[in-house]
């Protein structure tokens, strides 16, 4: 509970920023491709972080700690961003709150499946996931509505609308490091301090790096959703206007979380009934079907609303799907000893994987075609998903 409850703070924090980015980005004048080199260099920076986190905990068993200094770096990386006027320090800001995020999250992934029993693993991590949501949808809902109150009060500067709800999304961000220190507690854990950083990666089981290489190919596709609320505020500004666009981007980013929030428990429950994989694999489809859709909007120029609604509940519910059970299914493949470092492996993957996408689809996005960015990307979500889908279900025999 202690763990969700931080989780809900932190995601208040930085997923407000995440919906009022795009929209900054409008009035700033910043290109598509700018925010998808951006975002997809803080998926990098987060993915590497991972795995030499997930390492050292394995290591050194001092997951607390760094689990407290991650959650610490993203309101100073929010600080950052709202200081910005150009993309630098928009770039430096979302690197130092990627970093922390990179930190946090397997160690914090450990110590909750640590604390859980195998049985109900799916259950308990879509509860987890469900309460990253609950922040997610709280953020962006008040920091759209307090962006319509400080558009009025700051008519002048369109960009001064954005910085006042950003700076305000630094609150959340300071409370979730006191909720960790003081709600959660580290199961008993043994330092490993024999282990070797490479011997330990070449020892990991051939199915597991069979499912990494499942997990790389998707997410070779699976662009930033800050690109997602891009697309629905450049396509809804004809009619809207920018600002008003930018705020029925974020109410489509709610529905997003919304859907993710009221899915991530079912999920964990319907894989503790017929296994993680082949609800990841529906999660999987679902997200290229998604991909496909947004092609399609830019392709028939589609500002309807009900239209984006089932794009991003789309996406709610993949996401939902993705990061309650690429987890779980990391903890069925690897023994508990070399929990830390396969799951710093799974997020290094899945970031490296998603700088790729981000910045492919911004730049083809800009130089050549949103389509055709699209397009590529669904692709390659489709393909992951096939690769997943053949992975063998029951593990190798020794």
């Amino acid at each position: 509970m202690g763990a969700g409850i931080t989780s809900a703070l932190g995601d208040f924090c930085y997923e407000t920023t995440t919906v009022i980015l795009p929209g900054l980005f409008s009035v700033l004048g910043i290109p598509a491709a700018a925010l998808g080199i951006i975002e997809g260099i803080a998926d990098a920076v987060a993915s590497f972080t991972k795995l030499g986190a997930g390492f050292i905990a394995d290591k050194l068993g001092h997951r607390k700690l760094l689990v407290l200094v991650g959650y610490g770096l993203t309101p100073c990386g929010q600080a950052l961003i709202a200081l910005a006027s150009g993309w630098p320090l928009v770039l430096a800001g979302r690197i130092v709150s990627w970093f922390g995020k990179g930190l946090r999250g397997p160690l914090r992934d450990a110590i909750v499946i640590q604390s859980i029993t195998p049985d109900t693993r799916g259950r308990a991590l879509g509860f987890h996931r469900a309460m990253d949501s609950l922040g997610a949808i709280a953020g962006p809902a008040i920091g759209i509505a307090l962006l319509g109150w400080a558009q009025q009060a700051t008519t002048s500067n369109q960009a001064a609308a954005f910085r006042v709800v950003l700076w305000l999304s630094l609150i959340p961000g300071v409370l979730a490091v006191v909720a960790f220190l003081t709600l959660v507690q580290d199961p008993a854990y043994s330092p490993n301090p024999a282990l070797r950083f490479f011997a330990s990666l070449k020892g990991l089981p051939t199915r597991f790096k069979n499912y990494l290489r499942a997990v790389m190919i998707f997410g070779m596709g699976d662009f930033s959703h800050s690109l997602l609320i891009l697309a629905a505020t450049q396509l809804l500004t004809p009619e809207y206007g920018v600002v008003r666009a930018a705020q029925l981007a974020g109410v489509l980013y709610i529905l997003r979380n919304l859907v993710q929030l009221s899915t991530s428990f079912p999920v964990g429950a319907l894989a503790d009934q017929i296994g993680s994989l082949p609800v990841l694999v529906a999660g999987y489809f679902l997200g290229a079907v998604m991909a496909v859709m947004t092609a399609v909007a830019f392709w028939m120029n589609i500002d309807s609303l009900l239209y984006w609604g089932l794009v991003f509940a789309a996406a709610g519910l993949y996401v939902a799907t993705q990061d309650a059970l690429e987890s779980s299914v990391t903890a069925e493949l690897v023994p508990s000893s070399s929990l830390g470092i396969g799951l710093g492996t799974l997020g290094t993957i899945n970031g490296a994987a998603k700088f790729v996408s981000s910045a492919s689809v911004g730049l083809l996005w800009t130089a050549a075609s949103p389509v055709i960015g699209c397009a590529i990307a669904a692709g390659w979500m489709c393909l992951g998903t096939i690769l997943l889908l053949r992975l063998p279900r029951q593990p190798e025999e020794a």
